[in-house]
C-alpha cells in the first residue's frame, strides 16, 4: 500500500512539468516584448524594472525545473514560490494586451 503523503512522482511530472514550461513560455513572450519594444504608456524606469523581474523570474523557473529534474521529480514546488511568478505574469499579461491593442489601433 502507498503512503498518500509521498507524491507520486509521475503525477508529478505531469502536472508540474507543463506548468514550469507554461511560465518558461510566457516569460520569455514578455522579456521579448519588454527588451524589444518601447511600451509608451510604461516609464522607462518601470519597463527596466519589469523586464529585470521577468529576467529574475526566468532564472527561479530554470532552477526550480533543474531541481525538478535532478531529484526525479520526487517534490513539487511550493506554491508560495509560485504565486510571484504568477502574479508576474499577469502584469505581464496586461502591459502586452495593453501594448497590443494601442498598437492595432
Amino acid at each position: 500500500m502507498s503512503n498518500a503523503a509521498t507524491p507520486d512522482p509521475e503525477m508529478l511530472r505531469q502536472l508540474l512539468e507543463p506548468l514550469l514550461e507554461d511560465f518558461v513560455y510566457w516569460f520569455e513572450r514578455s522579456q521579448k516584448l519588454l527588451s524589444g519594444e518601447r511600451i509608451d504608456f510604461l516609464q522607462e524606469s518601470d519597463q527596466t524594472s519589469l523586464l529585470e523581474r521577468v529576467e529574475n523570474a526566468l532564472k527561479e523557473v530554470a532552477v526550480a525545473i533543474a531541481l525538478f529534474r535532478a531529484i526525479g521529480h520526487q517534490v513539487g514546488v511550493d506554491m508560495a514560490t509560485m504565486k510571484p511568478w504568477h502574479a508576474l505574469l499577469m502584469e505581464c499579461q496586461s502591459v502586452g494586451m495593453r501594448y497590443y491593442r494601442s498598437q492595432a489601433v
